[in-house]
């Protein structure tokens, strides 16, 4: 019994979900970043767009490969769960990259498993159990915390508006993933993002028409692959990697990586962007970890 559970550990299906969901993590965790660096070229309100036509480009084309139809019978859920994490997710996240330093910004959208599940209890019919309310509090408060001392007391820490705009933007997110989430259960995630790209598609190039500006045909190097990356890694590769690893592995099992996500974040933006690496960012990243571990069994 133990030599076949073993063998089941190891087997290639399972190391092939780890190294979905690791591409999956680093993706997602490289996404301040990258923005940061996107915004040197492009306005917020243009990137988000832009990075969406992007996305949806290599969505319906992989639909069109896989042969898979574009109606399907949620797609009023399926484009409203879209405007939540193809607009209002990234519009908001790139508004507060413009103040917020992206390492900061990774540990307060490190917290988004657990708003996530917070929304998922209340929205849904789960009972939550008061060990899991009481590490939720705990949790919130001090990513609240970590926003009033850094907004008060480090210069160049990013203003109240970036850290409201990146509030904002965890709760919209929070809400989008719940929504996919209930959407996945009975049809794959990646159809999921790929359908609603699609159908938001008109919403998307009306809103790279309104927001364009000349200065958008003429970006620098970084500017552009960075917009490329955010369309094509951020939105969509890394949610297709992501979902398909926890089809294959499991969410109990390949859901712990999301705790790696934040130390991605501020590793890479001390990487691209020369951000130190405080003392304080780095215990409060542990420790909102730790908590978010914590829930995961409450």
């Amino acid at each position: 019994m133990g030599s076949r559970s073993q063998t089941q550990a190891s087997s290639p299906s399972i190391v092939w979900a780890y190294g979905l969901g690791i591409f999956g993590v680093a993706a997602f965790g490289a996404t301040l970043p990258v923005t940061r660096i996107a915004l040197q070229d492009f306005s917020p309100e243009f990137l988000t767009f832009a990075r969406a036509v992007i996305a949806t480009l290599m969505a319906a084309a992989t639909l069109k490969i896989l042969n898979k139809p574009l109606y399907h019978k949620d797609n009023i859920q399926i484009f409203i769960a879209g405007i939540f994490l193809i607009f209002t997710f990234p519009g908001f996240m790139s508004i507060a990259m413009q103040t917020v330093p992206a390492s900061y910004g990774g540990v307060v959208l490190g917290f988004l498993p657990i708003t996530t599940a917070i929304l998922a209890r209340i929205l849904t019919d789960e009972k939550p159990s008061m060990r899991f309310w009481l590490l939720s509090i705990t949790g919130c408060a001090i990513v609240v915390g970590f926003i009033l001392i850094k907004a008060e007391t480090y210069e160049g820490a990013g203003t109240w508006t970036g850290y409201a705009w990146l509030v904002l933007s965890g709760l919209t997110a929070s809400l989008g993933y719940v929504m996919f989430g209930k959407l996945s259960r009975e049809t794959p995630g990646w159809e999921i993002i790929s359908r609603s790209l699609i159908l938001n598609l008109p919403l998307t190039v009306f809103g790279l028409v309104w927001f364009y500006e000349t200065t958008n045909l003429n970006p620098g190097f970084a500017g552009l692959s960075s917009l490329i990356y955010l369309g094509s890694f951020s939105m969509f590769l890394a949610f297709c990697a992501w979902n398909a690893a926890l089809a294959i592995g499991g969410i109990a099992k390949i859901g712990q990586l999301q705790l790696l996500q934040v130390f991605v974040t501020i590793a890479i933006a001390a990487v691209l962007l020369g951000e130190p690496i405080d003392a304080f960012t780095l215990t409060t990243a542990c420790v909102v970890t730790a908590i978010i571990a914590f829930t995961r069994n409450a």
